[in-house]
């Protein structure tokens, strides 16, 4: 069992990532974790990936590409053209399509020259169709009567939104007591749970249209019997999801799963890595348990940093085991990528 919610949130990016998918089989796919939109963050996010489109998108450097810079390098030219002929219209000034464009070329993503007083691009390569599917998964390792309810209010709203191509909770297996609160999760959202290591489907999501034109519910009445009001909700554009959905799989490229590490402290001397079911967790020896990314900071009574003989270690410690540890994981990642 997970000593919290954030270790159990690791382990379950970490069977993601061997094991993705739970129905079908094996699919490539890229894992990460605490990305969404500015109202919604979801816990686990696996962007299902064309291998081969996915190599492409290498070209473009390990790097996100922000909302501006997808705006250049979606539809930059194959031949050299005036930039404002060459980009749709953005719908804001278009000096900030100037910034974007010079910065895409700083990036060496795209080619620019002048041509008087005109600012010309050209592509370098074109940018690919790498994303096919996008999965949400939300962990709630204990889950209760009370984090049911606000979980099914979420899943509820991640179904009418429909960014994701499914919506999955993951928990923690504890016997006959959980099934019971699954009967409040939506229809539509897919149930996983955890037992020694192992994921069982206890039920299967619906696949969800993220093409179509979502609903974002942005007020719900409240449970009180005496509260008759209505729901209020908006409809989303599917120009705009198609757009949130590249940026959000942008983010997932840019950072996996073991971005934990930027905001922790490996140089402490008490921090390590063991082994879990499907992949490696941070460990704090002075605690003796998986510590938060909350609780490893410098502000932590317990953190000592590495003793300057250790960051003087030769291979493989060169620079001290939080620097190894750091390059492990970068590794790692960008071996998924």
């Amino acid at each position: 069992m997970a000593d919290s919610e954030f270790a159990f949130e690791l382990r379950t990016c970490a069977w993601a990532e061997r094991n993705w998918h739970p129905e079908d089989g094996e699919r490539p796919c890229i894992v990460a974790r605490q990305l969404g939109t500015r109202s919604r963050r979801w816990d686990t996010i696996v962007v299902e990936v064309d291998p081969d489109a996915l190599a492409a998108r290498r070209n473009f450097g390990t790097e996100r590409l922000d909302s501006d810079l997808l705006h250049v390098v979606r539809h930059a030219p194959a031949d050299w053209a005036f930039y404002r002929d060459a980009l749709p219209r953005p719908g804001y000034p278009w000096r900030y399509v100037r910034e974007a464009v010079h910065s895409a070329a700083d990036r060496g993503v795209v080619e620019t020259r002048r041509n008087g007083n005109k600012i010309e691009l050209r592509r370098k390569w074109q940018y690919p169709d790498w994303v096919r599917r996008i999965v949400a998964i939300e962990n709630k390792p204990d889950l209760d009567a009370s984090a049911a309810d606000a979980l099914a209010d979420q899943l509820e709203q991640d179904v009418a939104l429909a960014l994701a191509d499914e919506v999955w909770l993951a928990t923690e297996s504890t016997g006959a007591r959980e099934r019971a609160l699954f009967a409040e999760m939506p229809v539509e959202a897919g149930i996983l749970t955890f037992a020694d290591g192992e994921a069982s489907v206890e039920w299967h999501p619906r696949s969800l249209d993220p093409d179509a034109t979502g609903t974002r519910i942005t007020e719900r009445p409240s449970a009180s019997e005496f509260d008759h009001s209505p729901a209020s909700f908006e409809y989303v554009d599917a120009d705009w999801k198609a757009d949130k959905r590249l940026e959000i799989a942008e983010r997932a490229y840019e950072r996996g799963w073991r971005s934990y590490l930027d905001t922790m402290r490996p140089d402490c001397r008490h921090f390590a890595l063991q082994r879990a079911d499907d992949g490696y967790v941070p460990y704090c020896a002075a605690n003796a348990r998986e510590q938060t990314a909350a609780e490893c900071s410098g502000s932590c009574p317990e953190y000592e940093p590495e003793p300057p003989a250790w960051r003087q270690r030769g291979w493989p410690l060169s620079g001290g085991p939080g620097a190894a540890i750091r390059r492990v994981l970068d590794e790692r990642r960008q071996r998924r990528r």
